[in-house]
């Protein structure tokens, strides 16, 4: 993805909660993110696994750019595999204390099912009739990255 800095959203009892985030990749099984399970983010979505994200890819001005919103439902992956590609590709997670793919410290998750819109200043007055995509992955195959290696999706 062109641009995966995203905004998250979740809910911690009736108070909504946003906060930047940093896609790792997406493709056609999902939106991955990795956190710590320390972090309040984790807790929350361990409690409400209902999220919103918001991507945005600036325009040239006066165009403000165009957004991606996904709405879904988190799920957690225990997969060494895979939390092996990602320490691989994001080689700083090891600096700071998350460096083995058994680190209970580790999270990631997915966003597998759920709907997605593309929106602009355009749609401002009728966001209600942009075209949704709805999309919802198969259930994760544990292992599923036991052959991959990073970058190699």
């Amino acid at each position: 993805m062109e641009h995966p800095a995203c905004y998250l959203a979740t809910v911690e009892k009736d108070q909504p909660r946003v906060r930047g985030f940093l896609m790792w990749f997406a493709d056609e099984t999902g939106f991955y993110f990795h956190t710590a399970s320390t972090k309040g983010v984790y807790r929350q979505l361990r409690e409400n696994p209902r999220v919103e994200i918001c991507f945005h890819a600036p325009g040239i001005p006066p165009d403000p750019g165009r957004m991606m919103r996904v709405a879904g439902t988190v799920e957690f992956l225990e997969d060494i595999p895979l939390k092996n590609v990602l320490l691989e590709e994001r080689p700083f997670l090891k600096k700071i204390g998350t460096g083995r793919p058994d680190d209970p410290l580790l999270a990631v998750f997915r966003v597998g099912r759920g709907e997605a819109y593309f929106w602009s200043m355009e749609d401002n007055l009728r966001e209600s009739a942009v075209e949704r995509i709805r999309f919802e992955a198969p259930p994760w195959p544990k292992g599923h990255y036991t052959e991959l290696t990073p970058r190699g999706r």
